[in-house]
């Protein structure tokens, strides 16, 4: 049996699709384009793979940032944080904005007569594989009865996921980014899987952060969790909000604005012994 359970957006559990076709068109139903993720040796080949098993009692895992945006209900799960949002505005979905700080994968934007009222930003992080998921993509292809170019399904090489450089990428680019909206007064959003979420409440000190979320704060964290379906598709849906500043990113990476302090308090001991005694007076 296949690792791989979605591919372009389809469940591989689910009867009644015309497997040629959804691999030979290799569309994304979420971007409704050409899936992204190509073969370095074959750029005309999408790999397609959305979703894997992966664990001891194995459980689905997202791959793909991409299937995140279905439905596209972590746009709408974001509505309350546009704060002057009136009705009346239009709402956009932007993708792809740079900012002091790096680029951010989408903003949720409130627009009136063509003028930006309010936007709230939003970035998807997913599980980065080690290894490769090809052999597993090709066995799906060999279950489903769709023609290989290769017999990669023979190979015994595998996979793994990065949990670790995974989590710690995504907060340290949480904690450059948030200084940025916490200057403007805006809100910035994470969107995870529950299952990175757990992850990183393990491996990293999460005690502090607020749950539910806190609308105050400039930092939120969603994290979703994939449903089966009667159908035998997947459902993302909501499972928690967090929510935290940019001093409490600090905190989960273990900075805990530890020099801040230490320099808040060097500053008042010598504030306390600055005198008339103490100026010095060049020469």
């Amino acid at each position: 049996m296949s690792k791989v359970i979605e591919i372009f957006g389809k469940s591989a559990f689910k009867s009644g699709e015309n497997w040629v076709e959804v691999i030979s068109k290799q569309q994304c139903v979420y971007s409704n384009k050409r899936c992204y993720k190509i073969r370095k040796s074959d750029p005309d080949t999408a790999i397609g793979s959305c979703t894997v098993l992966y664990g001891k009692d194995p459980s689905p895992i997202i791959i793909c940032p991409t299937r995140l945006v279905e439905r596209r209900q972590i746009f709408t799960d974001c509505f309350h944080l546009l704060t002057t949002h009136e009705p009346g505005n239009e709402l956009h979905i932007v993708s792809e904005v740079s900012i002091p700080g790096g680029s951010v994968d989408f903003f949720l934007v409130s627009v009136k007569d063509s003028k930006v009222k309010d936007f709230v930003g939003i970035e998807l992080q997913t599980l980065d594989t080690t290894g490769t998921v090809w052999p597993e993509r090709q066995r799906l292809l060999k279950k489903l009865s769709v023609p290989r170019n290769d017999d990669a399904e023979t190979s015994e090489k595998t996979f793994g996921m990065n949990w670790k450089m995974t989590a710690k990428t995504i907060l340290v680019q949480m904690h450059h980014k948030i200084q940025t909206f916490e200057h403007v007064h805006k809100k910035l959003v994470l969107i995870v899987q529950d299952k990175l979420l757990d992850y990183m409440k393990r491996e990293f000190n999460f005690d502090h952060l607020r749950s539910p979320a806190s609308i105050g704060d400039s930092m939120h964290l969603h994290a979703y969790r994939l449903d089966a379906q009667l159908d035998k598709s997947y459902k993302i849906a909501l499972d928690s909000r967090l929510s935290t500043d940019a001093d409490g990113i600090g905190i989960c990476l273990g900075l805990q604005a530890e020099a801040r302090i230490e320099l808040e308090q060097i500053i008042e001991a010598l504030q306390a012994k600055i005198s008339a005694a103490t100026l010095f007076t060049p020469v």
